[in-house]
């Protein structure tokens, strides 16, 4: 009998890549995150499908936000998500496997710049042949 397709190779049910995009979507809004930025990486990197890039104002805020996510996709999807971070929580990055998600204080993501550094096409093309 052949394998279930709900499953994945690991054994894990599958889920809908974009249901759990807006869950986290929903989660940061809910918690009040500011500057919530998302770049597509499906068919540009192999890591995951989407990354969501957030700030919250504190640590506090940053830590909060990131635990509340983590039980939010544990109780929609039943899969824990892998925090890293949190004893500082300047930059906590949750890996939901296909949403891989980046939380800082605002001064962290500045010097960091996570997305320009990720940034695809015409923007990555100019940021090389200006600084190239």
């Amino acid at each position: 009998m052949p394998d279930s397709p709900t499953e994945t190779a690991t054994g894990r049910p599958e889920l809908d890549v974009e249901d759990l995009h807006a869950l986290v979507l929903k989660s940061l809004d809910d918690d009040q995150a500011v500057e919530v930025v998302t770049i597509p990486l499906a068919g540009k990197s192999n890591i995951a499908d989407h990354m969501v890039i957030a700030s919250g104002r504190s640590t506090r805020q940053v830590a909060s936000m990131a635990h509340k996510l983590a039980d939010r996709i544990k109780e929609q999807f039943g899969r824990i998500a892998r925090i890293e971070g949190l004893p500082t929580a300047d930059w906590v990055l949750i890996d939901a496997d296909d949403v891989i998600v980046h939380l800082f204080r605002p001064e962290v993501r500045s010097f960091y710049n996570l997305e320009r550094m990720w940034a695809f096409g015409d923007d990555a093309e100019r940021s090389t042949a200006a600084h190239g």
